[in-house]
C-alpha cells in the first residue's frame, strides 16, 4: 500500500504561482512514476504532467512552459510549480503513484481567479 498526501493548493489571482507538494510512504518500489492530473467541475479527470523515478517528465500541452514537475526520491515526494496561473487551471489537483498498482491523493483546491 502506498499512502499520498497533498498540500500546497489555495487561491490565487491569475498570473501567480503555486507549488504543490506530495509525499508518499507506505510500500514504495524504487521504480515509479508519479505524476498530478486535475478535475475541474463538469469536466473528467486529465493528466497535467507526470515524472518516472528516473526523472524523465511529460506535461499535458495545456501546461507547457508554466508548470514544471520535479521530485526528490529520497523524500518520495514530487512536486509541480505552477507559475503564470489561468483560471482556466482551476480544478481539484490530485496526486498519482503508479508501481505495480496505482494509487491517489485525496486533492488539494486550486483555484485561480481572473
Amino acid at each position: 500500500q502506498v499512502q499520498l498526501v497533498e498540500s500546497g493548493g489555495g487561491l490565487v489571482q491569475a498570473g501567480g504561482s503555486l507549488r504543490l507538494s506530495c509525499a508518499a510512504s507506505g510500500t514504495i518500489f524504487s521504480i515509479n512514476v508519479m505524476g498530478w492530473y486535475r478535475q475541474a467541475p463538469g469536466k473528467q479527470r486529465e493528466l497535467v504532467a507526470r515524472i518516472t523515478s528516473g526523472g524523465s517528465t511529460s506535461y499535458a500541452d495545456s501546461v507547457k512552459g508554466r508548470f514544471t514537475i520535479s521530485r526528490d526520491n529520497a523524500k518520495n515526494t514530487v512536486y509541480l510549480q505552477m507559475n503564470s496561473l489561468k483560471p482556466e487551471d482551476t480544478a481539484v489537483y490530485y496526486c498519482n503513484h503508479k508501481n505495480t498498482r496505482e494509487y491517489w491523493g485525496q486533492g488539494t483546491q486550486v483555484t485561480v481567479s481572473s
